[in-house]
Order: structure tokens, then C-alpha cells, then sequence
């Protein structure tokens, strides 16, 4: 439990996830969804409330809030594993085949708006997410984390909700009308990982202000490799999203060769 918080606010800030696993299974079991709904996703929705439930309560949580390894741990979980999980989860298609036909059309509208269209762009998604993490470790940010459970919580929602947008702007499957083009999304994802790695390793060199050397070099090792790890993941899944692209796009575009004997 965290120093500050008492245990009724925790419960109430992990009633949320508890109630976004149960709104989804029960989504999932619809008779409306042909041929069921695929269980792996189920799965990755649950894994991934479960990473961003601990970066804001429980054991891991409160020490996240004192120690700076534990931090990263948490940036980590609450950043990119449980926004992978989530993505993969697919819920924003599950919500569209099981909601009722106004709220579907209400759900897509939103979807198609301009400020969905800004906050999905690659670009921006990434300035919100690792511009974020910049902002979190290299300002007095970070010790009004540590002054403030508030602070702490308020910040930990940011990097979940912006590691979200990121990772659906680079391998979402879910209906987006504004997705662009995997290219640009290739050049978006290195230059994040690039700005990602850099943090870490300057973490690692130059200790944020208070925190001690060598909870900095556990920190920064662990952003690095682990961060890397998921990073690698991403790349994985938009490459082999591209390369899908690119063989269904094959057959219409192959040029049938004359035959022999056959003037070209």
C-alpha cells in the first residue's frame, strides 16, 4: 500500500481495471460475435490489466513510488507491456461488434474525429509517450512523484494512456481511418526507440536529482533491456504487418510474362 493512500483509495483505483476485465469477457461470451471470440485475446486484455493494475496499487506499486529501480519497473509495465497486451487485445473491435447499433455508430464516429485523428498520429503519439518519459526523468517532476501518491498517480495514468496510443498508432489492428502508411510508422518507431535508449543510458550516466548511483544504473539497465525487449516485439509485429500488406497486394500487381515464342 502506498505511504500516503489509505486502502479504500486503492480499491477504488483497482475497481476500474476489475471493471474493464469483466465489461470485456462479458463482450467476448456475445452470441453477436460469429464463431466466438478468440480466447488469446481475452487473455491479452486480462495480462494486460493486470501489468497496469500493479503500477498503481499494491506492493510493487507503493515501492515503485520510493525506489527508482522499481519506478522504471514500473514505467516499463504501466508504459509498453500492458499497452502491447492491450492493443493485442483488440478491444476497440470487440466493442464494435457487440455494442448495439447507436453506440457503434457513436463509437466509430469518435473514432473518425479530428482530435482522435491528431492524437493517433504516430508522430504525436510518440512526442506524448517517450516525450513524456523525458519530461518524468529529467525534471522536478520525478521528486514531486516521490513528494506527492497524488502526483504519482496522475503521472502513472499518463504514461499508460500515452504508451497506449503509441503502441495501437504503430501495430493496432483495430478500425482506424487515419492509419498511415507502415513506412511512416517504421521512421516514427526508430527515432522513438532511439530517443528511448538515450534516456536510458543518460539515466545510467547522470542520475536524476536524489536518486542514488546505483539504483540509477539498475534503473537505466533495466529501461534499456527490458524497454528493448518489448521495442523489438514492436518491430516484429509491424514488419510482419507490412510484409502481410505488401503479399496480399502481390497477385494484382504481378505482370504476366509472354509465352515463349510470344512477341513481348
Amino acid at each position: 500500500m502506498h505511504e500516503h493512500g489509505g486502502f479504500l483509495l486503492e480499491a477504488a483505483l483497482f475497481l476500474p481495471a476489475l471493471v474493464a476485465v469483466a465489461a470485456y469477457l462479458f463482450s467476448a461470451a456475445s452470441p453477436r460475435i460469429a464463431g466466438g471470440w478468440p480466447k488469446r485475446r481475452s487473455a491479452f486484455f486480462i495480462l494486460g490489466a493486470i501489468a497496469a493494475a500493479s503500477t498503481f496499487v499494491g506492493p510493487f506499486a507503493a515501492l515503485s513510488h520510493r525506489d527508482f529501480t522499481a519506478n522504471v519497473g514500473a514505467h516499463v509495465l504501466a508504459g509498453m507491456v500492458a499497452p502491447l497486451f492491450l492493443v493485442l487485445s483488440r478491444p476497440v473491435t470487440l466493442a464494435l461488434r457487440t455494442l448495439e447499433v447507436i453506440p457503434a455508430r457513436r463509437l466509430s464516429a469518435l473514432l473518425k474525429c479530428k482530435p482522435a485523428r491528431v492524437l493517433t498520429d504516430p508522430s504525436v503519439a510518440a512526442v506524448l509517450n517517450v516525450g513524456g518519459m523525458w519530461v518524468m526523468y529529467r525534471t522536478d517532476l520525478y521528486q514531486g512523484m516521490q513528494d506527492s501518491v497524488l502526483i504519482h498517480w496522475l503521472v502513472m495514468g499518463h504514461v499508460l494512456a500515452a504508451g497506449y496510443l503509441f503502441t495501437a498508432a504503430m501495430v493496432g489492428r483495430d478500425p482506424a481511418p487515419h492509419r498511415p502508411s507502415h513506412a511512416y510508422r517504421c521512421v516514427v518507431l526508430i527515432a522513438s526507440i532511439a530517443a528511448h535508449n538515450v534516456l536510458a543510458k543518460s539515466l545510467y550516466a547522470i542520475p536524476p536529482a536524489g536518486v542514488p548511483a546505483g539504483q540509477a544504473e539498475t534503473g537505466g539497465q533495466l529501461m534499456y533491456y527490458a524497454g528493448g525487449a518489448v521495442e523489438l516485439t514492436l518491430i516484429i509485429l509491424l514488419w510482419h504487418q507490412w510484409y502481410r500488406t505488401g503479399a496480399r497486394k502481390v497477385p494484382a500487381a504481378v505482370v504476366r510474362r509472354p509465352r515463349t515464342g510470344q512477341a513481348a
